[in-house]
């Protein structure tokens, strides 16, 4: 390893700025790619102890150091929240560097198997669809301590053992006062409910009456000069006071809900976007507005709302802003009637809710003013590189190039083709209007007409939702926003192919093609019939890097998706010698069931890795009657 490292100038000043605040911080490499999640409980301490000492760190972490190019942070309000957040993070992005340096474990859970006849109270680390969990918690002492009070006040059974109408011999803990005895008919169904009712009131929070009397049995054994029992019960009081201390890195429910705030500095304004998924905080989104000078709180929100859901694939149901805006209705039944179900918006005043958007408007506030020459580098960065882009197009410098959209064919020799759509707008990613395809009208691995199709699906549906806006005065739709540019990975023919798509719905966008080199990386731009010299100019450049690399992912992801979940439910599944191999040989060979089925055996065998006894037992499955009407009900 290189005893020469030197800090990255633009990493010194990143490390002058960051707070000695408790917080997670992510490193980035040159790509973008996230490399590394830490948690600590002072920031600026954690974050530059790496770039120091540099021949002192082990060769893993050495590597890291050297990769990285950048890093972001989230703030917290105390240590805990930091370690959450990070296994969250960390379980969402698998960073490479996390995988080798740390240990990815579960945190502890409370699980009561409301399920169960008779149900339980028991730790778990499994994160399940079944029964009812509480935490996570950080310590697995603090966990078991709890366990123990309950099962000390609430008699509820601790064992596996499966209830019956036989009656059982009951066991210690029935004889000692810890069980009711469910086993053996001493409690009926609806008084074991209650106390599992009651344990459940106590877990959600409402539990004052409990503490309530443990301080009494307290003070009542200390009366009595029981000083051990005593502190028994103080341990037991203290471990559930720690119960109380809920996290909001995780919240005990499995809700989609979004948290925005917004904060002001000088003419600048950051909205910053916290994401909630299944009850975890897995991101945010930072949003710098310009020409906010002056705006209200509500004008400065409802205006983010509505550019930011308008035709977004995913909208919570769920979303909690840091103030009051107007026609707040308004804007919930237009988000409701986007989803297609109730979107509640909230202002929260207290509790939880109320913690964590002040901690987004913190991080807002963090980001504007310790970023701020980073945000004016990005800006000059995507004024740059529109500007050069614009050069190479030959297009005018007041035109606006607010919206590129992108495209991509991702298949396996042509078998689960699917199609991506990725969106920039002011050079910055837009998730939310990004959108997949699965190719339903071309068989086989043909891009061309993979790619009109798909262009063909996105237009002819933008169309008819602003034929309907025209028509009924509704402005919103998932596709109703055109692109000033159609960017197409590919070259000549898939130009060439979109541009007949458009011409026959009277579409006039530019299209141009991004032409790979021989390592599958970004070579150039085609368009009208020329290659522009992109490399030439070096911000558009990173620019359409960018963009191509996001497609393919995109892609990708989804194509490997497709195919994991195809592979799982596969009719082919239930045919004994048929593995993945064969799987996808059969599905290159013959592109579906139907074809498959009526295929001869001579015709199997020619199939790569399929022999004459594996061919025989396809061809036996498809033809026994109950087979023929499975795949049958199964064909699309």
């Amino acid at each position: 390893m290189s005893h020469n490292f030197i800090v990255k100038d633009h990493i010194k000043e990143q490390l002058k700025k960051l707070p000695h605040n408790p917080g997670v911080y992510i490193m980035k490499d040159h790509e973008g790619e996230i490399i590394y999640v830490g948690k600590s409980k002072n920031l600026k301490n954690r974050v530059s102890s790496y770039f120091r000492g540099f021949n002192a760190h082990m060769p893993k972490v050495q590597t890291m150091v050297i990769n990285i190019a950048e890093f972001e942070y989230f703030i917290t309000d105390n240590e805990v929240e930091a370690l959450i957040l990070e296994a969250n993070l960390i379980k969402k992005h698998l960073p490479r560097f996390n995988i080798l340096l740390k240990d990815d474990k579960m945190y502890p859970f409370i699980l009561v198997t409301v399920e169960e006849e008779f149900p339980r109270v028991l730790m778990t680390r499994n994160y399940s669809g079944k029964g009812k969990h509480f935490g996570p918690y950080v310590s697995t002492d603090q966990v078991r301590k709890t366990l123990e009070v309950i099962q000390t006040i609430f008699p509820l059974r601790e064992c596996s053992k499966k209830i019956t109408s036989k009656i059982d011999r009951p066991c210690l803990n029935f004889h000692i006062g810890r069980c009711a005895g469910a086993c053996n008919h001493a409690i009926s169904k609806e008084d074991y409910r209650m106390y599992v009712n009651q344990v459940l009131r106590f877990l959600n929070g409402d539990r004052d009456w409990l503490m309530s009397d443990l301080k009494q049995q307290m003070l009542k054994a200390a009366e009595l000069l029981n000083f051990e029992i005593a502190a028994e019960i103080r341990d037991k009081i203290n471990a559930l006071e720690a119960l109380n201390e809920k996290q909001k890195a995780i919240q005990a429910n499995d809700k989609n809900q979004d948290f925005i705030a917004f904060y002001n500095f000088e003419e600048r304004t950051c909205v910053m976007l916290f994401q909630v998924r299944g009850g975890k905080i897995e991101g945010r989104e930072s949003h710098n507005i310009s020409n906010a000078l002056g705006m209200s709180a509500s004008d400065i929100l409802t205006s983010f709302i509505t550019q930011y859901y308008s035709g977004a694939l995913m909208i919570p149901k769920e979303i909690y802003l840091s103030d009051e805006i107007e026609m707040k209705e308004l804007y919930s039944d237009w988000l409701t009637k986007l989803l297609g179900t109730k979107v509640e918006i909230h202002i929260p005043q207290k509790g939880e809710k109320k913690k964590l958007i002040d901690l987004v408007s913190k991080n807002a506030k963090e980001y504007i003013i310790k970023f701020q020459e980073k945000i004016d580098k990005e800006i000059r960065f995507r004024e740059s590189a529109e500007s050069e882009l614009k050069d190479l197009l030959g297009m005018p410098q007041n035109m606006k190039l607010r919206r590129l959209e992108a495209y991509d064919i991702s298949n396996t020799s042509g078998v689960y083709s699917v199609g991506s759509m990725v969106v920039f707008e002011a050079g910055k990613k837009k998730r939310s209007d990004y959108r997949r395809y699965r190719i339903k009208t071309i068989e086989g691995a043909n891009d061309y007409g993979s790619m009109q199709e798909v262009l063909y699906r996105r237009f002819k549906r933008g169309l008819e939702e602003q034929n309907f806006a025209s028509e009924n005065g509704i402005g919103e739709g998932k596709f109703i926003h055109f692109p000033d540019v159609i960017l197409i990975d590919g070259g000549k023919g898939h130009v060439n192919a979109v541009q007949d798509v458009l011409t026959a719905l009277k579409i006039d966008i530019p299209c141009v093609g991004m032409v790979k080199d021989d390592y599958h990386k970004t070579e150039d731009l085609y368009y009208h019939g020329e290659i522009c010299g992109l490399k030439q100019k070096n911000n558009a450049f990173k620019l359409i890097y960018e963009i191509q690399e996001e497609v393919h992912r995109f892609a990708i992801e989804y194509h490997k998706s497709l195919r994991s979940k195809e592979m799982t439910s596969s009719i082919l599944d239930e045919i004994v010698g048929i593995g993945d191999k064969r799987k996808i040989a059969l599905l290159k060979q013959f592109h579906s069931i139907e074809n498959m089925r009526a295929a001869t055996v001579l015709e199997l065998e020619k199939v790569e890795g399929i022999h004459k006894t594996v061919a025989q037992s396809i061809y036996d499955y498809f033809h026994t009657k109950d087979a023929v009407e499975k795949s049958e009900n199964s064909d699309e």
